[in-house]
C-alpha cells in the first residue's frame, strides 16, 4: 500500500480496519474535553473497560464464599490463571505448559537466575545489553554479588560502536564467541526500552548455545508489541510484565516462560514456595517439596486473583481481536507513522533524529526520536493532548498499537510534531 500524509487517507484508513471497534474497550484519558492521544502502550496501557466487571466478580466471589473462592463459584480462584494460558502461550510463541502467570518483573527475573546462572570455575560471566532497563541492570548486579563475585568482572555489556545509538547483532554475536569459554549466560531484552530495537532472539539463543552458555530475555517491551517463537527459537528462559502492551494495569502480574526440556531436571536449582508445589499433593502439606513439572513449578506464593482479573480482561480482548492480526495492525500503524517522521526528518533534519532502527525486522510499535530542544517539542505535544514519554536527555518515546490508536490519531500527531519542531527548532 502507498501511504499519503492526509487527514482523508489517514480516515479512510480507519474506517476500512478491521480491529476499529477495539478502540471503543478501552476507557481513553481526556483533554480539554476531548479524547486524548495516547502513545504511551510501551509504558502502561490503557485500562479496558471490561477489567472494572471482571475485578468485581472477584471481589462478589469473595464476598459470597470467603476462603472457599478457591474452590467454589464460577471461577474458582485455584484455576483461574488457566483461562489465561491459551492466550498468553500464544502471545509469546510457547507451549501452554511453558508459561506461567505469577510475580512481577524483576521477582521473576532474579527467580531466572538462581536457576539459570550457575557459574561453574572460569565460565561465570553474564553478558547482557548496554544501557538496559536499570532494574535489568540492579537484577543483575545484586544477584552476582550475593553470589561472591565482582559485578564490574563478570557482567560484560554489549555496547553501540562509535557514534551509533544500537547494537549490531553482528556485534552481539561477536562478543558471545569472544567469551565463549567463560560465558555462563547471556541476558538481553526482547526490545530496547531506550531505543525501541527489536533483537534477534534466535540468533542471540543459537549463538550463546554454541558456546555453552544459556539465553534468557527480558521481554517488557516485547510481549503484546511483535510477534515472539521462544519455544521454537529454544530460549530457556524469559520473564516479562504485563501493564505495558498487555494492557493489564499498573503493577500487573507478570509472566514467564521456561522450555520444556527444564521441567524434570531434578537438579536444577530454584527457590521453591508452595504454590509450585505438585497439585495432588499441594494440600497434603508435606515437608519436602515436589515440583509441579511445568513452568508452574517455579511459583511461590498464593497469587492475587485481583489481579489475574485484570490481567484477563485484557487477554480476552486479544483474543477476541486475533493476535495475528494485532501484531499486523501494529505493523501497519507503524508503516505508517514512519512515513510522517520521514518526510519531517527531510524537512527538519538537523533538529529530529529517530533512534529507532530503520529495519522493519529491529522495531516494534515503538519508535525514539531525538528531538532539538525537546523539551520544549515534548512540553508543546503535551498542551496538545499527546501522551507521549520524556527521557533524559532530549529523546522523546512514542508507541501507538492498533487495539486502541488511529491512523488519524497519527496524522494528527505529525501535524502537532512538526508544528512543535518548527517552533523550538532555533
Amino acid at each position: 500500500m502507498i501511504f499519503e500524509n492526509t487527514r482523508e487517507f489517514a480516515t479512510d484508513l480507519d474506517q476500512i480496519n478491521d480491529l476499529k471497534n477495539f478502540r471503543d474497550e478501552f476507557l481513553i484519558p481526556m483533554h480539554n474535553d476531548k479524547e486524548a492521544t495516547y502513545f504511551l502502550g510501551n509504558s502502561l496501557g490503557l485500562q479496558p473497560k471490561r477489567t472494572n466487571e471482571y475485578i468485581r466478580q472477584v471481589l462478589q466471589q469473595w464476598k459470597d464464599f470467603g476462603v472457599e473462592g478457591f474452590f467454589k463459584g464460577d471461577q474458582p480462584w485455584l484455576k483461574y490463571h488457566q483461562q489465561m494460558i491459551p492466550t498468553l502461550s500464544a502471545l509469546v510463541g510457547a507451549l501452554p505448559h511453558e508459561v506461567v502467570v505469577m510475580n512481577q518483573l524483576t521477582v521473576n527475573l532474579h527467580l531466572m537466575l538462581v536457576s539459570f546462572y550457575q557459574p561453574n570455575g572460569k565460565r561465570n560471566k553474564i553478558l547482557c545489553e548496554a544501557k538496559a532497563f536499570p532494574s535489568d541492570q540492579y537484577v543483575l548486579h545484586t544477584h552476582v554479588k550475593q553470589r561472591g563475585f565482582d559485578p564490574a568482572e563478570v557482567i560484560i555489556e554489549v555496547q553501540p560502536r562509535n557514534g551509533e545509538v544500537v547494537i549490531r547483532k553482528e556485534d552481539i554475536l561477536t562478543v558471545i564467541e569472544q567469551h565463549k569459554d567463560e560465558l555462563s549466560l547471556v541476558l538481553f531484552g526482547g526490545v530496547n526500552y531506550y531505543t525501541g530495537q527489536v533483537f534477534d532472539m534466535e540468533a542471540i539463543t543459537k549463538a550463546a548455545h554454541n558456546v555453552g552458555a544459556k539465553a534468557g530475555f527480558d521481554l517488557a517491551h516485547a510481549v503484546g508489541n511483535i510477534p515472539l517463537q521462544l519455544h521454537n527459537c529454544n530460549v530457556d528462559f524469559a520473564c516479562w510484565c504485563s501493564y505495558k502492551y498487555l494492557n493489564s494495569g499498573p503493577g500487573a502480574v507478570g509472566g514467564c516462560f521456561v522450555h520444556e526440556r527444564y521441567h524434570q531436571n531434578a537438579s536444577l536449582n530454584r527457590f521453591a514456595g508452595w504454590w509450585g508445589n505438585k497439585k495432588e499433593t499441594q494440600f497434603l502439606m508435606q515437608k519436602d517439596f515436589q515440583p509441579e513439572l511445568s513452568a508452574e513449578g517455579w511459583q511461590l506464593s498464593t497469587p492475587s486473583p485481583v489481579l489475574f482479573a485484570a490481567h484477563k480482561a485484557s487477554l480476552d480482548i486479544f483474543e477476541e481481536a486475533g493476535i495475528d492480526n494485532i501484531f499486523k495492525n501494529n505493523h501497519k500503524l507503524n508503516l505508517y507513522l514512519w512515513l510522517l517522521l520521514n518526510e519531517i526528518k527531510k524537512e527538519n533534519g538537523e533538529a529530529i533524529n529517530i533512534l529507532t532502527p530503520t529495519n522493519e525486522n529491529e522495531r516494534g510499535c515503538q519508535v525514539s526520536l531525538s528531538v532539538k530542544n525537546g523539551k520544549k517539542v515534548f512540553e508543546e505535544l503535551s498542551r496538545n493532548g499527546v501522551f507521549a514519554d520524556w527521557r533524559e536527555p532530549d529523546v522523546i518515546r512514542i508507541a501507538p498499537v492498533a487495539l486502541y490508536n488511529t491512523f488519524a490519531e497519527v496524522w494528527q500527531f505529525g501535524r502537532i510534531l512538526k508544528s512543535a519542531i518548527n517552533t523550538h527548532s532555533s
